[in-house]
C-alpha cells in the first residue's frame, strides 16, 4: 500500500515524499487506520519493521487537525532507553516538518543536573509531544513539573524490553497520571505474560496487530562459528580485517567484556569503540555520532543498542556471546539488512552456549550455516545433536555424527527455512513541499539502495 492511498494530511505526505518514502510497512499498513479511528492498539512486531512511524503519522496527523489543545501536552511516548528516545525525538521532527505548531521534548536519565533544568524548563514551556524514559518522566512528576491530565495520546515503545528493565510500577504510576479517556498504544517485538497483563490493565478493546513475530529479515545471511572460548578473539580478529567491512556491530552479553575486546581491537589497529551502561549521556551520544558519521567502523556493545537504534547500513552483525533469550538474538542481528538492504550475522558458538543455538534455530524454524573456521584460526570442534543442553556437552574431532554437518566440505547445508521480511520497500522519488507534486504509483524502477538525492549523509534512510 502506499502512503497517499491512507487518509493522511498533505503536510505529512509532503514530508513522506521528501524522505523518499512511498509504500508502507506491514505494520503500518495495519496500524495506521485504526489508529486514526480512536481505537486503542497493541501491535507485536519485530524491531525494524517501522513501528515508530507506525504510531507517529497517525498521531501527528491527528495533532494536525487542529482539535487538540494548544497549551497542553497531548501525547506522551515512553521508550525504554535514552537512544530510542533521542531517535523518536528526530523522527517526530521529520515527519512532522511541515506542520506548523507541533512540537517535542525529549527527556531521559543518565545526565547532570543542567540538562534535567533545561528539560524542566522545557516542559513547563509546553510541547506537544514528550517521549521520555520512565524514571525520568516520575522524576518530572514529582517534581511538579509536568501535567498530564489533557493528554490525549499514551503510546508505549518497546514495551517488552522495558518490563524487562523492571519498569512495569513506573508505568503503571505514570497511567494514574492520565486520563481515562485517553487512546493508549502499545508496541512490543514479544507477546510474554507480562505484555499481556500490561496491556489487560491500560487498553480498552484494543485492536490487535501481530507481524512476523521473531522472524529475521530474509537477506540476512547467518552464519554461526563452533568454536572454542580461547578462539573468539581471533575469529573476530579476522573476519574484521576483511576491508570492504566499515559498519560492524559486535554484540558481548557483558559490559566487561564489551570493554576488553573494544581494548583489544584497538590494540591492532582497528576503528572500534565500546557502547555499554558504564558510559554517562554525554560520553553515549559521541560515540553514537562518531560511528553514525564512520569515524568509527566498529562498535562493540552490550545489548544497550540491539533494539531500536536507527542506522540502516550496517553490513554485520557479530554476537561474540551466544545471546540467552532467542528473542535477543533477533533483535540484535536485527540491526543489519534494514531498509531492504543484504546483510551478515555471524554467531561464535562455543561447548557450554550451542544448546542455546540449537533454541536459537528452533524459534526461528532456520538451520545455521556452519562453516570452517577463518584461516588460522584453528579447526572447529563437532557438537552431537544433544550435546550443550545442560552445558556438559563433550567436544570430539573427527567425523561429523549429526544432520547439522552431514556432507563435505565446510559441513554446510542449504537453507530451507522459512524467514520473513518486513522491511519497509523504499522508492527512489524525490518529493519535495512543492505544492503541485505528482505521486505515479507506477513511476518505474525503485532502486532500493539508491542514495539521498540532496547529498545527505543521514543513515535515518528508511522508516521507522
Amino acid at each position: 500500500m502506499y502512503f497517499d492511498e491512507l487518509p493522511l494530511d498533505d503536510d505529512i505526505l509532503d514530508a513522506l515524499d521528501s524522505m523518499n518514502f512511498e509504500t508502507c510497512s506491514p505494520i503500518q499498513e495495519k496500524a495506521i487506520p485504526p489508529i486514526l479511528e480512536g481505537k486503542d492498539i497493541i501491535g507485536i512486531a519485530q524491531t525494524g519493521t517501522g513501528k515508530t512511524a507506525a504510531y507517529l503519522l497517525p498521531v501527528l496527523n491527528q495533532l494536525n487537525s487542529g482539535n487538540y489543545p494548544q497549551d497542553a501536552i497531548n501525547c506522551i511516548i515512553m521508550s525504554p532507553t535514552r537512544e530510542l528516545a533521542q531517535q523518536i525525538d528526530q523522527q517526530v521532527e521529520g515527519f512532522g516538518y511541515f506542520i506548523d505548531g507541533v512540537s517535542s521534548v525529549a527527556v531521559y536519565g543518565g545526565n547532570d543536573g543542567a540538562r534535567f533544568e533545561q528539560e524542566r524548563k522545557g516542559l513547563e514551556h509546553g510541547a506537544s509531544i514528550i517521549i521520555a524514559t520512565p524514571g525520568r518522566l516520575i522524576s518530572h512528576l514529582a517534581g511538579g513539573h509536568i501535567d498530564l491530565k489533557r493528554v490525549s495520546f499514551f503510546i508505549l515503545d518497546e514495551a517488552d524490553r522495558m518490563l524487562d528493565m523492571g519498569f512495569y510500577d513506573d508505568i503503571m504510576k505514570i497511567v494514574s497520571y492520565l486520563s481515562p479517556e485517553r487512546q493508549t498504544i502499545l508496541f512490543s517485538a514479544t507477546m510474554p505474560n507480562e505484555i499481556q497483563k500490561l496491556a489487560s490493565n491500560i487498553l480498552h478493546n484494543p485492536v490487535e496487530i501481530k507481524i512476523a513475530v521473531s522472524k529475521p529479515a530474509e537477506k540476512i545471511k547467518q552464519s554461526a562459528y563452533l568454536c572454542y572460548d580461547g578462539m573468539k578473539d581471533r575469529i573476530v580478529e579476522s573476519i574484521l580485517s576483511d576491508k570492504t567491512l566499515d559498519r560492524v556491530i559486535v554484540f558481548a552479553s557483558s559490559k566487561q567484556k564489551v570493554k576488553e575486546l573494544a581494548r583489544s581491537m584497538k590494540q591492532k589497529g582497528f576503528k572500534v569503540e565500546a557502547m555499554h551502561s558504564d558510559l554517562d549521556q554525554k560520553e553515549r551520544d559521541t560515540v553514537m555520532h562518531e560511528f553514525k558519521n564512520r569515524r568509527i567502523s566498529i562498535l562493540i556493545a552490550t545489548d544497550i543498542v540491539s533494539r531500536g537504534i536507527d542506522i540502516d547500513d550496517i553490513q554485520l552483525v557479530i554476537n561474540y556471546d551466544v545471546p540467552r533469550d532467542p528473542e535477543d538474538y533477533v533483535h540484535r542481528i536485527g540491526r543489519t539488512a534494514r531498509a531492504n538492504r543484504d546483510g551478515q550475522a555471524a554467531t561464535l558458538v562455543t561447548q557450554k552456549d550451542y544448546h542455546l543455538l540449537r533454541r536459537i534455530e528452533k524459534l526461528i524454524e532456520k538451520e545455521i550455516d556452519k562453516p570452517e573456521l577463518p584461516e588460522g584460526c584453528g579447526e572447529k570442534p563437532v557438537m552431537h545433536e544433544n550435546q550443550g543442553g545442560n552445558g556438559r556437552g563433550n567436544y570430539r574431532h573427527g567425523k561429523p555424527s549429526h544432520k547439522y554437518n552431514k556432507g563435505k566440505g565446510n559441513g554446510q547445508k542449504p537453507n530451507n527455512g522459512k524467514p520473513q521480511s518486513n522491511n519497509p520497500k523504499q522508492g527512489n522519488k524525490q518529493g519535495n513541499k512543492s505544492g503541485n507534486y505528482h505521486r505515479n504509483h507506477k513511476s518505474g524502477n525503485q532502486n532500493f539502495k539508491q542514495k539521498p538525492q540532496n547529498g545527505s549523509t543521514n543513515d535515518s534512510t528508511s522508516v521507522k
